[in-house]
Formats: C-alpha cells, sequence, structure tokens
C-alpha cells in the first residue's frame, strides 16, 4: 500500500495518520471529495473537450443535488456513504498532447490531492495519463477513449464504461453482412483512413482484421499525420482504387478537412462509416451542412431512443444546463456514464482511499435501467473494461443524426449509396 497523498478538508484531515484510512475511519466528516478531470479544453479539439467536461459536470449535478430520475445518487444530495460529501472537480487541459496529460495526472495526484481521474477524450492521453495513476496508483476511469490497447496493458487501476473500438468496428462489419443478407447489397472492398495517432492506429487495425475475416479486400490503407492541413493526396488515391466502403478515424477538424477534400475532387464512395470523434461532432453537421449528410458513423447511443430509454430525456435536460444548451450527444454521454459509475464506486467505497475506491469499482454492477444508454449495465472485466456494452450506428439525415443499424431498432431507413455531391 503506497503511502496516502491525499489531504481531506475540515476534521477528516486528523484521520490521515499512518499512511492508510482505518476501516472505522469516520470519512463522513470531510465536506467535498476531489477529482481530477483531464480533457483537451484548448486547442483544435477544444470544443470536445468541452463538451465531455460538461457532461461530467452534469453527472457532479447528479451527485450532489436531488433529482427526480432513476440514476445512481440522484435521490440524495451528495455521497450518502460520505455523510452528504459533496463530489469537487479539480480540472486540468491537455490540449490533446500526452505529454501534458502526463504532466496534468502528476499534478492534480501529487498537488491537488484526488482521489481519482478522469479523462482524457484523446486514447493516446488516457495512455500517458493512465500510466501515471498506475504508477501513484490512483483510479484512472475513461468513459470516451476508444483504443483497445488501453485494456491490453495489464492494468491494475484502468477501467473504462464505454465500448472500444473493437466493439464498434465489429457493428460496423455485422452492418455490412446484414446488408448482403437483407438488403442485397454487395460491400467487397473497403478503404481505411486514419489519423495517425494511437486512436487511428489502433482503429485501423481492427478494421484490417475484421475486413480480413469478412473476406472485405482492403484496396487502400492510408495513415496521415494528426491535424494535417491537407488530405488531396490521401482523397486522390481513395478515389482511384475505388473502395465499396470508406472507413475514415478522424478528430473534427480532420473529419471536416476530408469531407470538403472529397467534395473538391468529387470522390462518392457508396458507404462512408466514420469511426465516431469528430463525425459524431454537432459541430461538424453545423460546419459541414449538406455536405455531411449520407454519413454515417459508429455511436453508443441515438437521441432518437429516447421513446424507450425515458432516461435519455432526463439526461439531456440536465446537460443543457452545463453546455450552454448543447444537446447531449456522443461522447459527452459516455464520459457522463463514467463520471457517475466512479462516484458511485465513491460512495460504496464509503472512503476516500483509492484503493477502496479501486475495489468498489471492481464489485461494480449498474443495471441497464439506470443508464441512459442502450447497455446491458456497466460491470467490469479482469481488464478493467465494462463488458455489457453495444454499440449502434447512425447517419446524418436532414442535418442530425439519427440511427439507422440495428435495422430492427432503426429510427430511420438507410440512405444508400452516399449522394453525389451535385444532389445535395
Amino acid at each position: 500500500m503506497r503511502l496516502a497523498k491525499f489531504a481531506l478538508t475540515g476534521a477528516a484531515a486528523a484521520l490521515v495518520t499512518t499512511g492508510t484510512f482505518g476501516a472505522g475511519a469516520a470519512l463522513a466528516q470531510t465536506d467535498t471529495v476531489k477529482v481530477g478531470v483531464i480533457y483537451p479544453l484548448s486547442g483544435p479539439v477544444a470544443q470536445a473537450g468541452k463538451d465531455s467536461l460538461a457532461a461530467v459536470e452534469a453527472a457532479v449535478d447528479v451527485v450532489n443535488n436531488k433529482h427526480d430520475f432513476n440514476m445512481p445518487l440522484a435521490s440524495t444530495e451528495g455521497l450518502p456513504n460520505l455523510g452528504g460529501a459533496k463530489i469537487e472537480l479539480v480540472v486540468g487541459d491537455h490540449q490533446g498532447k500526452p505529454e501534458l496529460g502526463r504532466a496534468d495526472a502528476e499534478r492534480l495526484i501529487t498537488q491537488e490531492n484526488v482521489v481519482a481521474l478522469i479523462g482524457a477524450y484523446h486514447s493516446s492521453v488516457s495512455a500517458a495519463a493512465s500510466n501515471v495513476a498506475e504508477r501513484m496508483e490512483v483510479p484512472f476511469l475513461t468513459g470516451e477513449s476508444s483504443s483497445p490497447e488501453l485494456t491490453e496493458r495489464g492494468l491494475k487501476w484502468f477501467f473504462r464504461t464505454g465500448p472500444h473500438d473493437g466493439h464498434y468496428t465489429a457493428v460496423m462489419f455485422d452492418f455490412i453482412e446484414q446488408l448482403k443478407k437483407e438488403k442485397g447489397i454487395q460491400v467487397e472492398t473497403a478503404g481505411i483512413l486514419h489519423e495517425d495517432t494511437e486512436f487511428g492506429a489502433n482503429s485501423g487495425r481492427e478494421q484490417r482484421e475484421l475486413a480480413k475475416k469478412h473476406d472485405i479486400e482492403v484496396v487502400a490503407d492510408l495513415p496521415y499525420r494528426s491535424k494535417t492541413t491537407a488530405l488531396t493526396s490521401e482523397v486522390q488515391r481513395l478515389k482511384a482504387a475505388e473502395p465499396d466502403v470508406l472507413f475514415p478515424t478522424s478528430y473534427t477538424s480532420d473529419a471536416m478537412l476530408l469531407i470538403r477534400t472529397m467534395k473538391e475532387l468529387d470522390y462518392n464512395p457508396d458507404l462512408v462509416i466514420g469511426q465516431n470523434a469528430g463525425f459524431n461532432d454537432p459541430t461538424f453537421i453545423e460546419t459541414m451542412g449538406n455536405d455531411a449528410e449520407g454519413i454515417i458513423s459508429r455511436a453508443p447511443f441515438a437521441l432518437d431512443m429516447a421513446d424507450r430509454i425515458p432516461l435519455i430525456n432526463d439526461l439531456d435536460e440536465l446537460y443543457k444546463k452545463h453546455s450552454g444548451g448543447r444537446a447531449i450527444f456522443d461522447p459527452p454521454i459516455r464520459s457522463f456514464t463514467g463520471a457517475l459509475v466512479l462516484f458511485d464506486a465513491i460512495n460504496r467505497a464509503g472512503s476516500t482511499d483509492p484503493e477502496k475506491i479501486r475495489q468498489a469499482l471492481v464489485e461494480t454492477d449498474i443495471p441497464a435501467s439506470q443508464l441512459a444508454l442502450p447497455w446491458e449495465g456497466v460491470a467490469f472485466g479482469p481488464d478493467g473494461q465494462n463488458t455489457k456494452v453495444s454499440a449502434v450506428l447512425t447517419q446524418i439525415q436532414g442535418g442530425r443524426y439519427w440511427s439507422v443499424y440495428p435495422f430492427d431498432v432503426a429510427a430511420k431507413d438507410l440512405i444508400y449509396p452516399f449522394p453525389d455531391w451535385d444532389e445535395r
């Protein structure tokens, strides 16, 4: 057990005497519990970081104030098992840079005395920051970072509530199989385009492996430099290769650059299926307008599911109070879910001892009825990955995201093929 690095407020500070908290320690005397949050709040992906931070703030609102809906800790004020202590966020801005995420994690743990960390949107930053948390024995939970490798490192203190790119990519290829069976649409070739950070590289790897498994020939496999200012060469190569489906993995600025370049070069594959991120950002739709029509993206949910998952409406209204009126979407809904799962674990631990919080996370078992997502629940496997996740595909139609797969629960019929640029 490491020496304690955590300062408590008020009378509870006197309890820290031997480096650990005793089982009978009266932790209810602390007024606040500090949790570190690391997101990109400046730089090219700042809006995504602000959206996720707003979601975490909404989760704090659920805990710290009383709400009349069926979520963990919503019916009380504060953390009941810690005497009503309130969650206090301490925020870091990594700007999309792993080295800054690493420094933020160290600062939040050693100087701000946080009991756990949440973050960090970018998989590469989550990897760097969680390595610090592992060394310092502090829980690190991500709701949105989706690189499969994050839960393949054998870490003890790392947890992910959302699906990883392996789950999402499997849904993409299941969709392609069902296109053939139910609609007679043949997809025989694929083009893979991805940015070169951990997120993109691992997404490309998953897509290559599943393409081979499904007998789909990859006719173009193109990594590109993250935050590039030109994709002309890549799109020219894709156009020449003529894949039936394009699988792009890009953050928001790159996703917009890709679509502009596709339009400029009149490149129209039959299907465009994005790996979330930039393609699922409301800013993408707002900026691209009609040029975004027909793009498919994987997601953990869609707002049109609210009729059968009423908690989506509850969360949407709450999120708007923290987001400046922006509706809940993905990834923020994953950020919210991850944060609430962590806060629930802190309450169940009844302690600010990181080891007890980690053990409470291991024992997590939240039912589907308490989630604003179409998952089976939240329960972690030995690797820290939630084993009860699922995913859907959405398509941009009429300037918003609609669920189009699985077909039996879809809100809209699929637009196929991807519309020509002069037909928009």
